[in-house]
């Protein structure tokens, strides 16, 4: 698993089969048991990855079940936000991140394409863990102060508005911006039906390889007798 590592972030699809493979249930009770350190990885890989991914909630779990055991930037990033409600210190988190990905080995460097360039994923992550925080800070709250927002995400207030301003604008963002009062005034989000349904497949297809290879481990175990 730690090996795989050279592959997974060397590769342009990788961010998603890490999740898919590191999510099984033998591999995550081997993260959990001999390996936390891949913790890190896990969560970088569901922080940069650009769609939510059906196995996000019982990896929170996870990251809320191994927070006194093992401590990493990135993963008590995730649990400021989605554990403990803690924007402060999810603010201060992603800071140290920043740090954390500009010397790891891994995550350091992304393999440039011959094709075409590729982001750094030290970029990658940082805009997406500002949209982590701030997709759940609108949850509490429907009328947002835009300096406090730009407090939360390590922006100046322009930087700021620029950033929500090109959400909306790309559709990532249903919400507009009150010039005069100086907040973000979010609207009702409906779920979108088709990627829930596509999310929730993906899952079910991934739940019932486990059960079959289980199945077949017992019967095989069985005719050894």
């Amino acid at each position: 698993m730690h090996w795989s590592l050279f592959i997974f972030f060397n590769h342009d699809n990788g961010r998603t089969q890490i999740i898919d493979l590191f999510n099984q249930d033998k591999y995550l009770n081997a993260i959990q048991t001999s390996a936390p350190h891949l913790l890190r990885y896990l969560a970088t890989a569901f922080i940069v990855n650009k769609r939510r991914r059906p196995q996000f909630k019982d990896f929170i779990k996870v990251i809320q079940q191994e927070q006194n055991s093992y401590k990493d930037p990135i993963t008590e990033f995730l649990a400021c936000v989605y554990v403990n409600y803690d924007f402060d210190g999810a603010q201060k988190k992603m800071r140290e991140c920043e740090e954390v990905i500009l010397n790891d080995p891994f995550l350091g460097k992304r393999v440039e394409e011959s094709n075409f360039s590729t982001v750094p994923l030290r970029d990658e992550f940082l805009e997406n863990a500002r949209l982590f925080i701030f997709e759940t800070y609108c949850r509490i709250h429907q009328r947002i102060d835009m300096a406090v927002l730009a407090e939360k995400l390590n922006l100046n207030y322009e930087e700021a508005e620029r950033w929500i301003v090109n959400l909306i604008r790309s559709s990532k963002l249903d919400a507009k911006i009150d010039s005069q009062t100086g907040t973000v005034i979010m609207e009702p989000n409906h779920p979108n039906v088709y990627e829930q349904l596509i999310d929730h497949t993906k899952a079910l297809n991934g739940r019932t390889y486990k059960l079959v290879s289980q199945l077949l481990e017992h019967s095989q175990a069985q005719a050894a007798r």
